[in-house]
């Protein structure tokens, strides 16, 4: 709230300079109009963290850094990234010494974004890349979005492993990790600040929390970062856990990498917070499997009302209309291959006494020895604009979808990282829908590009992008969801009000 001194008599003035205060505009100050809406100014600082790609030395990533065009921005401002100057070691508990005596000395990608609306993308190899701490100010910060991608060609987790950098905070959800015989899933903690984080990982299966107090207190050195293998945290291995990280001190950026020594790997990242109802868009046309996993943490039982948005309409998936979900408990259920060819999202709701749930997709595309998994979580909407960077000219494909109401969505594909002319083209979205296109392209495109989703009217909508590839003649995907992406905040507007000074 801006402190604004009084400019009055002298007496009052005087008494103004001490309190310094400043009200919010209210219809019943004295003399005051009716309150204005508050001001969507764009952020002025973003902090972002990249976990670690890949323990792997045959691992290959790409880095794209893209802020796109904001309106009411100065001409100031930059983007840079540093290394977590404490590496993991890799170890089980996390709790170990950084390598090279607490100091990774691995190289970064050298992104140096020039522009808002032009992307920039860097790339390395190898098992030793360290996690990413990123920061952009000024006119750099509004919705400064960084993807990283890691192809992995064989081993543990081999395909395409895609995850949008995320910003820090307090709590994260993530319905979908495992522990079975043949998964090894990693939670990756990164404190992007200059006091050490404390964090609680809490492990919830089918009868509810896993007893241990090995996920309790786990330190995350000042700008470091911390690989916590999942198993260690208890002592029996479940196959569908839904994962809680929750901060004590500080902030950190968490992330999951789960990682299968048959069917490939992915990041799955955090689950949007508890809610109702929940939208988990994008599911591939192609999916041959897919599993639901949801989880509340509330003590009562609810059942939960499962909806495929097809490119026609609301269906109920034959043989799997609700979902019981016990209080405290993880529940999962295969929906086989629901999409049958078409896009489709899942909308999950419930009738009645609603209790919160958070909820994510565990994807499989291919058959057999050539199987590649991504996840889905559910997502929060668009809202104002979504942005999604790394998208090439062949293998991106944008899913929309509008659950409640018909909208309408514009889609800009950037200039391209090494030449281009941006793009715009515009959607109708029917209510109830979930319809893929392929994204605009920008004109004489060189390198890849970045893509941002607007609203226009209608909605909500909720979006998801996926990306395709093959690898070593598996079908390599990934899929990122389109949440906003937080580039205004909105400022209450405020005005000197003398109110405050009289007695009652």
């Amino acid at each position: 709230m801006n402190r604004t001194t009084l400019s009055l008599i002298a007496g009052v003035a005087a008494l103004a300079a001490v309190t310094g205060f400043a009200a919010l505009e209210s219809p019943d100050a004295a003399g005051a109009g009716p309150a204005k809406a508050a001001a969507q100014l764009p952020v002025e600082r973003t902090t972002l963290v990249c976990p670690a790609p890949s323990s792997s030395d045959i691992a290959d990533t790409s880095y794209t850094s893209f802020t796109p065009v904001t309106k009411g921005t100065g001409s100031d401002g930059k983007a840079q990234l540093q290394p977590a100057t404490e590496q993991s070691d890799g170890g089980s508990s996390g709790k170990g010494k950084g390598k090279d005596g607490g100091k990774n000395k691995a190289g970064r990608p050298a992104l140096q974004p020039k522009t808002p609306g032009t992307p920039v993308a860097g790339d390395t190899s190898g098992g030793d890349a360290p996690a990413l701490i990123g920061t952009a100010e000024g006119k750099f910060a509004p919705g400064w979005t960084m993807q990283q991608t890691t192809e992995v060609a064989a081993g543990a987790g081999r395909g395409l492993l895609g995850v949008d950098c995320t910003a820090p905070d307090t709590e994260f959800w993530f319905p979908g990790a495992s522990t079975a015989s043949g998964r090894s899933d990693y939670v990756h903690l990164t404190n992007p600040d200059d006091s050490a984080a404390v964090v609680d990982i809490e492990l919830y299966g089918k009868d509810g929390a896993v007893k241990s107090t090995a996920g309790e207190g786990i330190t995350v050195a000042p700008r470091s970062s911390e690989a916590v293998l999942l198993s260690t945290l208890g002592d029996t291995r479940q196959e569908d856990l839904t994962v809680h990280v929750s901060v004590r001190s500080g902030r950190v950026g968490a992330a999951v990498q789960a990682l299968d020594d048959k069917n490939g790997g992915d990041w799955l990242a955090a689950a949007a917070d508890p809610a109702a109802d929940l939208v988990l868009p994008g599911i591939p046309k192609d999916a041959t499997s897919v599993r639901l996993i949801a989880f509340t943490p509330a003590d009562a039982d609810t059942d939960l009302k499962v909806k495929l948005a097809s490119p026609t309409g609301l269906i109920t998936p034959a043989g799997h209309e609700t979902v019981h979900l016990k209080g405290g408990t993880t529940a999962a259920v295969d929906l086989g291959d629901v999409t049958r060819g078409e896009a489709g999202s899942l909308v999950l709701t419930q009738a009645s006494s609603p209790v919160p749930v958070v909820a994510a997709l565990r994807v499989t595309r291919g058959k057999g020895s050539k199987q590649e998994t991504a996840f889905i979580p559910a997502s929060g909407p668009v809202g104002t604009r979504a942005t999604s960077a790394d998208n090439s000219a062949k293998g991106s494909t944008l899913s929309l979808t509008a659950p409640t109401a018909a909208a309408q969505v514009k889609v800009t594909a950037s200039a391209g990282t090494d030449g281009g002319t941006a793009a715009s083209q515009t959607y109708s979205v029917k209510a109830g829908t979930t319809q893929d296109i392929t994204p605009p392209r920008p004109a004489g495109l060189k390198g890849t590009y970045a893509l941002t989703v607007e609203c226009l009217s209608g909605g909500p909508v909720y979006g998801a992008r996926t990306l395709t590839a093959t690898v070593e003649g598996a079908p390599g995907f990934t899929v990122q969801t389109l949440p906003d992406d937080r580039g205004t905040v909105s400022v209450p507007h405020t005005d000197e009000d003398v109110t405050v000074l009289q007695k009652p």
